[in-house]
């Protein structure tokens, strides 16, 4: 599946520890940053594709499942370390879940918002997987 965990540098200090995500952190120009949170319990989030759009997705609190499905196999990782993030390349279907409360989903995006990137079908998703 083209998706990767990556580790966010993070300074530890006793004040507090800070992680950075800049330079070659993710393998994009960054675009477009937003962030989900009061996610009511049991709501879902994602249900979608992208054709050319990569993301990155970090639990900046809190923990939550991102459902992964590449058209042959699916994959279920949980989030919960604001110094990791997951890479999730053009062309997967995500799913959010299972959302903890008070839990906090950044995403770090290479494109900004063009609704015609999006596949919101599975059907259609799978029909664009075999082409």
């Amino acid at each position: 599946m083209n998706i990767q965990i990556i580790a966010i540098p993070k300074i530890e200090e006793r004040r507090g520890n800070l992680s950075v995500i800049e330079g070659d952190t993710v393998p994009f120009e960054i675009k477009r940053v937003y962030y989900l949170y009061d996610v009511p319990s049991g709501a879902e989030r994602g249900g979608h594709a992208h054709k050319n759009l990569q993301q990155f997705l970090v639990a900046l609190s809190g923990c939550f499942d991102v459902v992964l499905n590449d058209g042959k196999e699916e994959q279920i990782i949980t989030l919960n370390k604001p110094y990791e993030g997951l890479l999730i390349k053009s062309g997967i279907w995500r799913e959010l879940q299972n959302f903890s409360s008070g839990s906090v989903c950044l995403v770090v995006a290479s494109e900004v918002y063009i609704e015609e990137d999006y596949i919101r079908d599975f059907e259609e998703f799978k029909a664009f997987k075999i082409s």
